[in-house]
């Protein structure tokens, strides 16, 4: 088989690192790499099983699935492929290709990722959409010893505070104000780091699309610097909340006003949000946020709490109703059309303070974000992720000022600005 390969990738098929990070800008050519690198290790003798991985299952059919097909039709190798359409599987001799989502779909609470323990290659578009939690656990399956692992994550760089960030690199200032230039830590083992931009991919990209790529430095110089260039920004594109405060402690004044829940269970967590209200604002505090918790286990935590109304994703009737058998008072959040955006949009409102203790619904805020098209422009739909905590303080402030106007801010209590108001 020949292809003619980029020269920037040359060690995605030389290196022996474990993990294998193409972060960069838009038009940089990875996926098309991955799907020349996914076709060679298909076509060779040596044992390979692949699985393609997206954060859901379905948006793979239209990405690194199509990409390597297309590279098998660009080879003249597309007949000698056994491929499955509906399952989105490629066979070629012994050797495979799969496709495997950490959901099947957004709304999927019930489905397990499966063990991949027999796959020696895994390879994830849009790493930056995936939870810490969920690389670990896929990580820790891969333990075949048939050949070396390779884990090829391909992203564009997502805010400092993303754990891909925290985990292998160092920033570094940029010429522009708010961006970072990722370095590879140096302590770092088993990592190969290659960071591309359009501009190293320039011969495959046209004439418009390169006038386009300029153009955003002058008209979104954020969406500029980190889709285009592929530095690393200080907050998350799109940022839903900004200027919450972290509070070391709960002030022995602050009245109890609501709990709000939403549900998880094998994929996500159950998160139990707190709604305090004090001198004039808000405060947040978290009090789970645990996979696999059944509904007794639910009702024994709030159960422990002091008393107070529960409001609950009204997607789960049975739930609620088992709930309400352990004495507790536990409503539907009230849901409809657009009932998202002007939730967040109450809550943006108000003044909001988290406690120290409460790291998941910190980082949640952190990296609350609306979904973008390829310009940048805002779909005014939150990503998934990083929003079970999101949701349940969303459904608890949405009862709580259904009847109300937010009361007059005033000097709240002595604060440290969360991490997108000035730093954490």
């Amino acid at each position: 088989m020949k292809q003619i390969v980029n020269k920037e990738y040359k060690e995605l098929f030389t290196s022996n690192s474990r993990y294998v990070i193409l972060m960069g800008g838009r038009g940089a050519g990875r996926s098309t790499v991955a799907s020349q690198f996914a076709n060679a290790k298909l076509a060779d003798e040596k044992y390979f099983r692949c699985a393609i991985m997206r954060y859901i299952l379905g948006d793979i059919r239209n990405s690194i699935y199509r990409e390597i097909l297309d590279r098998a039709e660009e080879n003249g190798t597309r007949e000698a492929l056994d491929v499955n359409d509906s399952n989105m599987t490629i066979t070629y001799g012994a050797n495979t290709i799969n496709a495997v989502g950490f959901r099947k779909s957004s709304g999927d609470q019930k489905s397990k990722l499966k063990s991949l323990a027999n796959y020696n290659c895994v390879i994830i578009e849009e790493a930056d959409e995936i939870l810490e939690e969920d690389f670990i656990q896929l990580d820790d399956s891969l333990r075949t010893i048939k050949s070396d692992i390779k884990i090829v994550l391909l992203l564009n760089p997502p805010p400092k505070a993303h754990w891909i960030i925290k985990r292998w690199f160092n920033l570094v200032p940029s010429d522009y104000p708010n961006f970072y230039k990722p370095e590879l830590k140096k302590d770092v083992d088993d990592v190969t780091f290659i960071h591309t931009s359009y501009l190293d991919n320039i011969k495959n990209i046209s004439e418009q699309s390169i006038k386009n790529y300029k153009e955003y430095e002058k008209t979104k110089p954020d969406h500029y610097c980190n889709m285009i260039l592929g530095l690393v920004p200080e907050t998350v594109r799109g940022k839903i909340y900004s200027d919450w405060n972290v509070i070391e402690e709960l002030p022995h004044e602050a009245r109890l006003e609501r709990y709000g829940l939403d549900f998880g269970f094998t994929n996500d967590p159950t998160s139990i949000v707190a709604i305090y209200r004090y001198n004039g604002g808000f405060i947040l505090d978290e009090i789970a946020y645990t996979k696999g918790l059944l509904n007794n286990q639910i009702a024994a935590i709030l159960n422990m709490q002091p008393k107070s109304i529960v409001i609950a994703d009204s997607a789960e009737p049975k739930s609620i109703e088992d709930l309400k058998q352990f004495d507790l008072m536990v409503l539907p959040a009230v849901k409809g059309a657009d009932s998202i955006k002007r939730g967040i949009d109450k809550v943006k409102q108000l003044r909001i303070s988290v406690t120290a203790r409460s790291k998941n619904i910190i980082t949640e805020y952190e990296n609350y974000a609306w979904m973008q098209d390829k310009e940048g422009n805002g779909l005014n739909v939150p990503k998934p992720g990083y929003d079970h905590a999101m949701d349940a303080t969303r459904y608890a402030f949405e009862s709580l000022l259904q009847d109300e106007e937010p009361e007059p801010i005033d000097d709240f209590v002595e604060e440290r600005p969360l991490y997108g108001a000035i730093g954490l």
